[in-house]
């Protein structure tokens, strides 16, 4: 049964890693729901929320394949796991005179804000889980969405449980020799057609 999963990685920060993570869900076939990349608590690592579609056994094996690629450190799928997950949203809705009243109602009521203010519209941020924000544009609707933007899905894992990966080490040397150990490549060493 197929369902959103969502799949975080921690790869290195350099260029050319989005593109190989993204061909290797093209290559398999899947649909990314949304993608969120960001600088974490680590120097020189980013990391990646995934949502995709797909059953538990396909997506098993896109993280095993994704943990392959030589600029991911690690990959974890937390669609099981208890989390947070937020969603933030920016849409530009109609608000003349006559209905600004109704507008900032709704903004209130999903505890949203207003972020620009024009004559003839209004930039609201929404905040939360999907189901929210989902719930918050079709509210809008009625007023008329003049556009929209959304994040994707940010994710962490809820309690003292962390999807960080381990240190591998200090030296270069001694991460090299533990990723030859775990069959990771070293770097540089049998360019693959994705490098």
């Amino acid at each position: 049964m197929a369902s959103r999963n969502t799949i975080v990685a921690h790869v290195e920060d350099r260029p050319g890693v989005l593109a190989r993570v993204a061909s290797l869900f093209r290559r398999r076939g899947f649909n990314i729901e949304s993608l969120t990349v960001g600088h974490c608590e680590e120097p020189g690592l980013s990391r990646m929320t995934i949502v995709v579609d797909g059953d538990d056994h396909q997506v098993d094996q896109v993280c095993r394949q994704l943990f392959k690629l030589i600029d991911v450190v690690s990959v974890q799928d937390i669609t099981y796991a208890p989390m947070v997950d937020r969603e933030l949203a920016l849409i530009k809705v109609s608000a003349s005179n006559f209905n600004r009243r109704e507008v900032l109602d709704v903004v209130e009521m999903f505890r949203a804000d207003v972020v620009d203010v024009d004559a003839d519209a209004l930039i609201v941020q929404v905040l939360g889980d999907e189901g929210k924000v989902d719930a918050a544009v079709k509210m809008f609707e009625q007023f008329g969405i003049l556009e929209m933007v959304r994040t994707g899905r940010v994710a962490m894992v809820r309690g003292t449980e962390t999807t960080k990966p381990p240190a591998i080490s200090d030296s270069q040397q001694a991460a090299a020799a533990i990723r030859a150990m775990l069959g990771r490549r070293p770097e540089g060493a049998l360019p693959f057609a994705s490098d």
